[in-house]
């Protein structure tokens, strides 16, 4: 079992926790000092040993920060957790902020009217991030210092960094070898001017290397850092486990230095322009660099400039299309045995713990299951509306006739990340529960049939699926859909369908599809497909032409039982049938008896 039921918040430690970290600031002379849910590469998830988040507050949210002043501890949190963030700390000691609503330097200017030094890690804050924060408080009397992490000198067992083994991702599943990679980009790098790019995301570097690991949870991942040199060499800093056999993969042309060897490996440069992405670049390794500008004799020269890999590892190659196609199908038809179960067992029969356990046993079935791609969303009635909830054994609750069961999960597959949700009844289901449902199906629908001009981003297409709910007073708090990876990490930057989605959308990028509604301490739904970005045939009689359109990836039907069949027109009717005919067509002949019955059932024209 990959998932586990523990209770990680610990809100009844944060009170002295807190303590010793204000004990620590004063020592340190900070009126305020920050906690980033990050670590050195921003990902979503954390080792953890970088989990101080958590640690300090009990939040254990994906995304957010605190920010401790001495008298006030601001938790700030986006639309996704404001109902969870208020089970998980202890709101006597902490304040819940809504950000991005509330911004961090107008709350520090309103917290702090006098003034005083804010710490932080300067690891663990971007240049982009930096920057902004500084450019917030131009005019205060606040200031930022650099600091070592005072969370660290009071987390007396702080777990080590991992040191976990290194596999090779195989070339007929990249459709690239890595040394070609290499070249491509470090040609591109040379005809711009540019020497040295320094990589700080580990998806972009096991991409590049076409190597995974397991360094962090759900995300089959290396930690570390890596220069990509003009002529296509590259030198890793990481402490992974590297066997013989993956060491001849990456050959001589990756050069193998300590994880936190980065820096002194930029002091050995002379006479190189360094590109930097301020978008994942430690603030640190910029100061260090300008350190080194300012030395005289160096030479060592820095440039802006996007990681060099975010779009070619977003666009993704035919060969990692058909092995994500195929990781999609096998998952398909596991979700389906899943569904065949559960639509067998009586309200008040199973609990949210034994959906997880039995959704995940299915996947493990196929034989080909590495991993989760993240923990499973299992929120039954009112644990439905939080949109990131985990289910743990002191929230279980047992599905009750009436509720919806909002399911959402997802595999790691050698051959592909998939990623799904389903809302599920239980039992008798309210009309107002099946209008919403409906509003968001329309929503999921318009998204998949949308045909669009090249060179719209994200921020063009969101409204499109939000627009049923809108006619209704109703929305959601997330973005419609984010990038997803091939045997990477199911959220990938840099494409994504949401409002600050400005990254032109390009063929071959994968994103998710999944528009939602969630209504406090009662219910949520959410419905997602996989989509991958396709040039568009020219319609006949049509005379617009370069244009693009979705592919759909996910194959497991959608709950008729939950439609207001009135509320749909003709080509939502058809767009609906359609998909279950693929979805008995595609999952059917992988299935077992009794699921190809339950799939037969649930595909009946609507």
């Amino acid at each position: 079992m990959f998932q586990s039921f523990d209770d990680s918040a610990r809100p009844d430690q944060g009170p002295s926790r807190l303590a010793a970290l204000r004990g620590v600031m004063a020592e340190a002379g900070l009126a305020g000092f920050l906690v980033p849910r990050a670590d050195a590469h921003q990902g979503e998830y954390v080792a953890a040993c970088d989990n101080r988040l958590a640690w300090l507050t009990g939040f254990t949210g994906s995304a957010g920060f605190c920010a401790v002043l001495s008298d006030v501890a601001g938790v700030f949190v986006d639309g996704r957790y404001r109902v969870q963030v208020k089970t998980q700390v202890d709101t006597g000691h902490f304040t819940p902020v809504d950000w991005p609503e509330v911004r961090l330097g107008d709350w520090l200017k309103q917290s702090l009217p006098n003034g005083g030094e804010v710490g932080y890690d300067p690891w663990l804050y971007t240049v982009e991030q930096l920057e902004a924060l500084e450019k917030s408080l131009s005019g205060s009397a606040i200031t930022l210092r650099a600091s070592d992490n005072l969370i660290d000198r009071i987390w007396p067992d702080r777990p080590a960094r991992p040191r976990n083994p290194m596999t090779i991702q195989p070339d007929d599943l990249t459709g690239k070898p890595h040394a070609e990679k290499r070249r491509d980009l470090g040609a591109a790098l040379e005809a711009a001017g540019k020497r040295r790019a320094i990589l700080a995301l580990p998806d972009s570097i096991c991409w590049l290397l076409n190597i995974r690991g397991s360094d962090i949870p759900r995300n089959p991942i290396v930690q570390g850092f890596a220069l990509l040199d003009w002529t296509g060499e590259v030198t890793l800093f990481t402490d992974a486990e590297i066997g013989a056999e993956v060491a001849a993969h990456l050959g001589d042309d990756v050069h193998l230095r300590p994880y936190a060897g980065l820096l002194d490996g930029l002091g050995a440069q002379q006479d190189v322009t360094f590109q930097i992405d301020p978008a994942s670049t430690p603030a640190i390794v910029l100061s260090h660099l300008q350190g080194l500008v300012a030395t005289p004799g160096s030479g060592v020269k820095i440039t802006r400039g996007d990681d060099p890999c975010i779009l070619p590892k977003a666009c993704k190659t035919k060969a990692e299309i058909a092995a994500t196609r195929a990781a999609h199908l096998r998952d398909g038809a596991a979700v389906c045995e899943f569904l065949s179960w559960f639509d067998a067992q009586a309200p008040g029969t199973i609990t949210e713990i034994d959906v997880v356990t039995r959704l995940e046993a299915c996947r493990a079935a196929t034989g080909k299951l590495l991993d989760i791609s993240f923990d499973t969303i299992a929120g039954s009635g009112p644990n439905g509306a939080l949109a990131h909830y985990r289910v743990t054994h002191s929230s279980n609750r047992t599905l009750q006739n009436g509720d919806l069961l909002v399911l959402d999960g997802g595999g790691q597959y050698l051959d592909g990340t998939t990623d799904i949700t389903r809302t599920l009844p239980v039992g008798d289901i309210g009309a107002d529960e099946r209008a919403a449902f409906t509003r968001v199906l329309q929503g999921m629908i318009a998204i998949s049939r949308l045909r669009f001009p090249a060179g719209l981003a994200g921020r063009d297409l969101d409204a499109i699926a939000r627009y049923p709910l809108w006619l209704a007073d109703q929305d959601y708090g997330h973005g419609t859909g984010h990038g997803v990876g091939v045997h990477l990490c199911v959220h990938e930057g840099p494409q994504r369908l949401s409002r600050t989605g400005d990254v032109a959308l390009k063929p071959g990028m994968i994103l998710s599809n999944e528009p939602g509604y969630y209504r406090e301490g009662a219910f949520g739904i959410r419905i997602e497909n996989l989509l991958v970005v396709t040039k568009a045939t020219l319609l006949p009689g049509g005379d617009v032409s370069g244009k693009l359109c979705f592919e759909t990836l996910n194959f497991v039907p959608i709950d008729r039982r939950l439609i207001d069949r009135d509320m749909l027109t003709d080509p939502e009717r058809d767009w609906l049938n359609a998909y279950h005919d693929q979805c008995r067509d595609k999952i059917g002949p992988r299935l077992s008896g009794q699921a190809r019955l339950w799939l037969d059932q649930a595909t009946q024209p609507v």
